[in-house]
This record gives C-alpha cells, sequence and structure tokens, in this order.
C-alpha cells in the first residue's frame, strides 16, 4: 500500500519544481512510512510514499521502463492478487522482470496490453502511469472504489494524489467549499465523482481518466450489471463458500505480519475462520484484533441497534479458530481527545459525523500497527449480503429514499437540527438526496421476470453497493492508512460482488434472516453463537463520561464568539445541547455535538473559502 502523487503540466517544464512536488508527496508520508520517490522529466512530475507489502526490496517507486519511444512510469497504490498469473502471462508473452513486485507486473502488464490491463486485474488499486510515448498520463481505480485516487484539472493538465491533500498543497488551488461541496458532507449520500473539495474530483470505481495535451476523458471499465441468477440454494451457497475460499487466500499474501480485525461479527468473523484454515495449512496462528471500551462489556445497554456487546463473541471466535487475539481496549479519555479528533479529521480531509466511532477506528488501527502490517477486514458484507436493518424493514423496502436515510433519519442526517436556518435553506439537503437518489435509480437495470419486491431489494443493494459502502471503505482506508495499516476487504471482490449482487432476495433471505448466503456459506467453520447472532453495527462506546468531555468541548467553544465555525452551526442550538446533562443527551444531540467539534477542527486546520 502507498501514496501517490503527480503534477502534469503540458506547456511548461516541470522539473524545476521540484520543491512542490517534494511537498506533494510529502503530505503521503502516513500512507507510506517505508520509503519517498520522485520522477520529473519535462511536463511530468510523480511522486510516490511507499509501504512496502510484496517485494520489500524490490518494489521501488517511481517505478519505469526506457523505450525506443519514450519512457513509462508508474506511481501504484494497492494490490493486484492476481498478478501471479498475470506475471506468467506476461512472460510467455515475452516481457522479462527485475522484480518480484506487482507494481511491476502492473506497469508491464500496461506495456502488453495498454489500458484493457484494467480489465485483468483483480486488486485493490489506484494507479498512475505518465507514458512517455505518448505524452499521456493514464489514471486507473479499482472496481468497488476501495483505494481512492482524486484529481484537479489545471489550465494545462492536472494535478492528481491519494487524498485531497496532496492537491491541495499545490500554490495552483486554494482550499474552497462550495455549495455541493457542502450538501455532498452532510446530506450522508455519495455522488460518484463528487470530492467535496471545490475543483477536486475523485476517479470514479472501475473508471479510467486519461489526461493529454488535448484534454482529460474518463472512460468506465466496469459496473454492477444486473445478470439472469440460474443456481438454486445449494449451487449458490457453494459457489459463495468456493469464491470466500479464493478470495482470503490471495489476500493473506504478503512479505510483512498479517491479522484480521475482528467484531464478533458474522462478516468479521467468517474471514477470521477462513483465514484460520488457510494459514494453519503452513503451521500459522491467524492473529485477530478487537476494540473494546473500558467497562462496556460488564455495562452493556441494549438498544434499537445494538442488542450485544461484542467482546464475548470475539472471543467465542477466538478460541473456536485458536487465534492469537488481543483486544484493544479504549477509555472515553482516547475517545475524546482533541489530538485524536484532529488527527482524525486531518486523515479525512472533511469533517465527518462518525464521532467516537472514527476515533475508536483510528486509535484500533495504531495499536495494531504495532504488531501487524496488512489486516483483513469485513467491510462491505452488510451491503453484499443484506445485513441491514434497513434491508428488511417493509415500510423502508418500499420508501423512495436511501434506505439508510429512510430508516432513521434524524440518525444519519442531524443537520437539519444543528445547521443554522440560513445554512440549511441553502444546502436544501431534502431536494439533494432526492436528485442524488433519482440518479442513482437511473443506473440500475432490471430483469423482465422480477417480482416488485425483487425489484425493491435490487435498488436497496445496488444502493448500499454503489453509495453507502464508500463512505465505510474511504473512512476505513483513511483510518488505516493514517498510520500505515494496509487493510484489505474480501467481500469487495468484484467477483463474489458481481454474482451475490445477482442472487434473488428470496435466496439472500433463504433461513428467514438477514445474510442467509454468507451463513450458510461458512457456517461450518464458526462457534453457533455467532451463527445465530444477530447482527451489530460498529461499536460505539455508550460511556457517560465521553458525553460529557464532548459536552464540555463544545462549551468551551461557545466562549470563542468568533470562530468560524457558528458560520454553519446554530448557535442556540449548540448552547441547549451543552446545558443538559451528560446522561440526558439525545442520540442526535451527542451526534450533532460529535458533527460541530468535527466542523470546528477542520476549519481550523484547512481555513478553506466557504462559497454558500
Amino acid at each position: 500500500m502507498c501514496g501517490i502523487t503527480g503534477w502534469i503540466s503540458f506547456e511548461r517544464d516541470l522539473e524545476p519544481e521540484g520543491d512542490v512536488l517534494d511537498a506533494m508527496t510529502a503530505t503521503m508520508a502516513c500512507r507510506g512510512p517505508d520509503a519517498s520517490g520522485t520522477w520529473l522529466e519535462g511536463p511530468a512530475a510523480l511522486g510516490h510514499r511507499r509501504l512496502a507489502i510484496i517485494d520489500l526490496p524490490g518494489g521501488v517507486q517511481p517505478m519505469s521502463v526506457r523505450t525506443d519511444a519514450g519512457e513509462v512510469v508508474i506511481v501504484y497504490s494497492g494490490e493486484t492478487y492476481n498478478f501471479v498469473e498475470l506475471r506468467e502471462q506476461l512472460r510467455q508473452a515475452g516481457e522479462r522482470f527485475a522484480t518480484d513486485s506487482d507494481t511491476e507486473v502492473v506497469l508491464r502488464g500496461y506495456l502488453r496490453w495498454g489500458e484493457a490491463l484494467a480489465d485483468r486485474l483483480n486488486g485493490m488499486y489506484a494507479f498512475a502511469i505518465w507514458d512517455g510515448r505518448q505524452r499521456k498520463l493514464v489514471m486507473i481505480r479499482d472496481r468497488l472504489g476501495i483505494k481512492p485516487l482524486y484529481f484537479h484539472r489545471t489550465s494545462d493538465g492536472v494535478l492528481f494524489g491519494s487524498e485531497p491533500k496532496a492537491i491541495l498543497i499545490n500554490p495552483l488551488i486554494r482550499p474552497a467549499m462550495d455549495v455541493d461541496g457542502l450538501r455532498e458532507m452532510f446530506a450522508f449520500v455519495k455522488s460518484p465523482g463528487n470530492a467535496a473539495w471545490s475543483g477536486i474530483r475523485e476517479v470514479e470505481p472501475g473508471t479510467i481518466v486519461t489526461v493529454d495535451a488535448g484534454g482529460l476523458r474518463e472512460r468506465c471499465y466496469w459496473r454492477l450489471e444486473t445478470r439472469p441468477h440460474t443456481d438454486d440454494r445449494e449451487a449458490t451457497v457453494a459457489r459463495v463458500r468456493e469464491l470466500l475460499d479464493d478470495v482470503v487466500r490471495r489476500q493473506l499474501v504478503a512479505d510483512v505480519p498479517r491479522c484480521v480485525l475482528l467484531s464478533g461479527g458474522l462478516d468479521s468473523s467468517a474471514i477470521t475462520a477462513l483465514s484460520a484454515a488457510v494459514l494453519a495449512q503452513d503451521g500459522e496462528r491467524v492473529r485477530s484484533f478487537a476494540v473494546d471500551f473500558v467497562g462496556q462489556t460488564a455495562n452493556f445497554k441494549p438498544d434499537a441497534w445494538r442488542a450485544t456487546p461484542d467482546t464475548p463473541y470475539a472471543h467465542d471466535v477466538a478460541e473456536h479458530v485458536d487465534s492469537e487475539h488481543t483486544d484493544i481496549v479504549l477509555d472515553h479519555e482516547s475517545l475524546a481527545d482533541p489530538a485524536v479528533r484532529r488527527a482524525v479529521v486531518a486523515a479525512r480531509d472533511i469533517p465527518t459525523g462518525f464521532g467516537d466511532m472514527d476515533a475508536s477506528l483510528y486509535l484500533l488501527c495504531r495499536a495494531i500497527r504495532e504488531r501487524s502490517t496488512v489486516a483483513l477486514s469485513g467491510e462491505s458484507a452488510d451491503e453484499l449480503f443484506g445485513g441491514y436493518l434497513q434491508c428488511h424493514d417493509p415500510r423502508v423496502q418500499q420508501a423512495h429514499e436511501f434506505p439508510w436515510i429512510a430508516m432513521d433519519p434524524g440518525r444519519h442526517a442531524p443537520m437539519d437540527a444543528i445547521l443554522t436556518a440560513e445554512v440549511r435553506a441553502i444546502l436544501d439537503l431534502a431536494e439533494y438526496r432526492r436528485e442524488s437518489y433519482e440518479r442513482a435509480l437511473a443506473e440500475i437495470g432490471h430483469l423482465e421476470s422480477e417480482s416488485d419486491l425483487e425489484s425493491r431489494m435490487r435498488i436497496s443493494s445496488y444502493l448500499h453497493l454503489t453509495r453507502f459502502v464508500r463512505h465505510l471503505l474511504d473512512r476505513k482506508d483513511r483510518m488505516s492508512m493514517a498510520v500505515g495499516l494496509e487493510v484489505r476487504v474480501p467481500f469487495c471482490d468484484h467477483r463474489l460482488v458481481e454474482y451475490v449482487y445477482n442472487a434473488p432476495w428470496a435466496l439472500k433471505t433463504y433461513d428467514g434472516r438477514e445474510k442467509s448466503l454468507l451463513r450458510g456459506a461458512t457456517r461450518d467453520l464458526l462457534p453457533e453463537s455467532v451463527v445465530e447472532r444477530v447482527k451489530s453495527p460498529y461499536p460505539s462506546t455508550q460511556s457517560p463520561r465521553y458525553a460529557a468531555d464532548i459536552q464540555h468541548q463544545a462549551a468551551e467553544l461557545l466562549s470563542n464568539a468568533d470562530h468560524s465555525v457558528f458560520a454553519l452551526v446554530d448557535r442556540r442550538w449548540l448552547e441547549s445541547a451543552t446545558r443538559c446533562g451528560p446522561t440526558a443527551a439525545g442520540d442526535l444531540d451527542r451526534h450533532g455535538l460529535e458533527w460541530t467539534l468535527s466542523l470546528a477542527t477542520w476549519l481550523d486546520l484547512y481555513r478553506p473559502r466557504l462559497a454558500l
């Protein structure tokens, strides 16, 4: 895993701009703590920070091949899980390799197949290739959008980077956010291509962006398509297991210590058990890590979202598969620490409403990084197999709205409460979500034989896989890469996604429960307690001391009457939210307080111009 950046300018020589390129590259240091490299020639400047995972001595970047027609240079982030097969194909075609890295496989694959290389890749990746033979830049992003890649068009070329911060430091751009960017940030919908920052876009998942002197072009090489599913239940369950076995085996390949993130839910437990089975073949125990909070298991209070604490189930799995298990136990002080919040906001480049869940994920990844470099995680299983409560609520199934919004508008869209009346009117978040929903619907294909319920559930599945999961993938990428930990997501393998997406809803719920196919495919590997456990989201602290901490910090913010956060946040709402007792604050108030503190931190860090 790595961080990449670059600057292409067709009307100037960039070689004197080494200091600017160095600054852009340095912003990616957390993503690549092991090495740094730059390459400049004529109109092209490429920067790379490396987190060494495969072929530790040989995968140095930028990596180049000189041809008679010009030099071809790559900066690559991610992992190509089928690089061994591709390397053999390329060798048989006459290519010769100097390293054992997957980066060289991708580079020589481009030399042999051009942009059609993208169709052959299995993995999570975002990379840029400067093709000096044709004086063009080619940027390619993986199908599900696991690895990030952003760009900003200039008057004569483009700036790009793994994260917006690599672009924002260039003197050609000033940090700013317009109305659409604020809408994207606050509405909790993900519009493909929208990076929130003015003038910056993301390379969309499954897309190739080409830049030359003639301009910029985008081409989609993969999208989630509707196809008939002909396998019966037994065959479908068997195929899901077959795919999972292959995916996990591939994603455990690394030349550094590996581990799994284990919550005790079905998703992470399945990945843990599958990993344990693969590693046991080489006499190795799987390492597992779980997050917990001081006193939470003993004092747990069920709510509408979480019926049980995670820790007992994580321990059941660890004992069942004989993993080398570690609980990372966090206290309220670390979760509310302004320095941690600052690190989280800096990692994400924008404020978010995840509050303690972002902080705990960051702290979990930081603790894991002391012992492992690669971790496997269960992201996307709920979106793929239908695990969320909203997927099973008849009211939500029929709603003409994003399912996660329809399920609980206040939980995911508290902005109607905390923003000033003027800002709410300008943003009109309800209309923005409606328009985004209609655009998403227009992308979905349906089968003529589908019932109304099947059609509605296809819509739900598509929205979760192309909108909702991208929030979670971006969150996981930023929190892990901020501390130099590579997190792999087996459930995002595009072969598995294509297959399960097209399985009928009746198959996905064949046992009358959520995630029937995943449960059926992995039941033999898991303890019965986990097989029967009801879905529980990523944990959140229930500590009243945490609530008191953030209320106190919000009260301190109120004392700074001139803070720019009050251009967005309603001061009267904040005064009310800080007056109520810490145990009386509702979820909306806590969520709103977390949002407000995150906003204030972001404004202090980036000082963006807000174009309202």
